[in-house]
């Protein structure tokens, strides 16, 4: 028997929640900090997911048996190799592996090195020597923050006047913090968007269902990028052969070129990737569970993700490759946003509808707090409902049938999350 604490407080980690305590070897479930939802089924523990002291102390004293890291800033900075030396096992890589996503000019360097294919990218922190390069660029370009910026630290300019003005934000104006210090300016790529996440331990690496997300808060793909508003699976952009090209060109040699480098990479590596036309590149790599691709992928997982995230902790996700399996259904998800996300938005506002969901749908937490007599909104993702149906028309309709009856003021989420692979909708 286990006893497991999530890190984290959004719908990823109130989804990871939700699934590992399906298994029968889950003892007792913790989550630090997390929301209102995981309070409601499971324990909170009030501490925030940057204090590494804080959660090593906490999972210390509980006898915790694992740790599985949502969010990407607590591995950057660490955490996992703070536990490790503490003898507690850990889901996620350490602070070397976490740097594929922590720094995008590291990561970048890094796929070269092992012929992984992704788009030109040049990367400078000296404004003078960026803004001469904006002059030989083609255009559309992409102007990126190098370190973390909470989704937001990427731009699609589309003119040069628009990459000048992304670049001085970022390397005068301090936009993304230390995360903008430096920036990619990368080339713009055309296709198709897809999420492939998998388990990787060493140079095992077991994929999940690729997954598609939808990043910009406006409908048809507008406005500026957010940390996700929904997300569906399966998708037919990815076929039986597409998938082995992902696993032979992408995930596999980047998972070589890690342990080459001496890096002990055990949890999620998930790639974002991008269909051209010559076949499937990065956009961007992650070291951990996607949101909102999580709540998505895991109702579809017909096996113990307890037991598969402690064997890629123990270093032996080998002996279970085969254990996965998937319900033959499809998922969507949607988010429910505060109005003015991702920019400045209220909080603490009543949030109602949510004693009459859709007996096929889950709600999923992220931005909430309160307790059964008054739950408020405490940030710019608020929920992501969620349904299963044996199609992806039905799974769409059930989710969108479930977040019309949730209400708070301002209140917004796209109307087309997975409208694209259904031309009726």
């Amino acid at each position: 028997m286990s006893r497991v604490l999530i890190v984290g407080n959004g719908a990823r980690e109130h989804a990871l929640a939700w699934k590992i305590a399906q298994s029968p070897r889950c003892a007792a479930m913790i989550v630090a900090p997390g929301n209102a939802g995981t309070a409601r089924a499971f324990r909170n523990a009030p501490i925030p997911t940057t204090d590494i002291a804080g959660i090593v102390a906490l999972a210390a004293s509980e006898r915790i048996d694992l740790v599985v890291v949502g969010p990407e800033e607590p591995l950057a900075r660490g955490l996992a190799d703070a536990l490790r030396t503490r003898g507690i096992s850990c889901f996620g890589p350490g602070a070397d592996g976490a740097r594929i996503e922590s720094s995008k000019a590291w990561t970048k360097a890094l796929l070269h090195q092992a012929s992984v294919p992704t788009a030109r990218a040049e990367t400078f922190s000296d404004i003078q020597r960026a803004l001469p390069a904006l002059e030989e660029t083609a255009y559309p370009v992409v102007v990126k923050a190098d370190g973390l910026a909470a989704g937001k630290g990427v731009t699609i300019c589309a003119t040069r006047r628009e990459a000048e003005t992304a670049v001085r934000e970022s390397l005068e104006g301090g936009a993304f913090g230390v995360a903008g210090q430096t920036v990619l300016i990368e080339e713009y790529l055309v296709g198709d968007e897809v999420s492939v996440l998998a388990l990787v331990d060493g140079e095992t690496v077991v994929p999940l269902m690729p997954a598609r997300d939808h990043k910009r808060i406006g409908e048809g793909e507008t406005g500026p990028n957010t940390g996700g508003m929904g997300a569906y699976a399966p998708t037919a952009l990815v076929d039986a052969a597409m998938h082995r090209r992902i696993m032979d060109e992408i995930l596999r040699p980047t998972a070589r070129a890690l342990a080459e480098r001496g890096i002990v990479y055990r949890g999620v590596l998930y790639a974002g990737l991008i269909l051209t036309a010559d076949g499937p590149k990065v956009i961007e790599y992650n070291c951990r569970f996607g949101d909102p691709e999580t709540q998505v992928i895991l109702p579809l997982l017909d096996a113990d993700l307890l037991t598969l995230c402690a064997a890629t902790a123990h270093g032996e996700l080998a002996s279970l490759v085969n254990m996965i399996r998937w319900h033959d259904a499809a998922c969507v998800g949607v988010v429910l946003a505060s109005g003015g996300y991702p920019g400045a938005y209220p909080t603490g506002l009543p949030i109602t509808g949510l004693d009459n969901p859709d007996a096929a749908a889950m709600i999923f937490h992220a931005g909430t707090k309160g307790d059964d007599q008054q739950l408020v909104t405490s940030g710019g993702r608020v929920l992501t409902v969620v349904a299963v149906a044996p199609t992806l028309h039905d799974a769409r309709a059930r989710a969108y049938a479930t977040a019309k009856c949730i209400h708070f003021d301002g209140v917004t989420y796209r109307r087309d999350i997975a409208a694209r692979e259904l031309p009726d909708s």
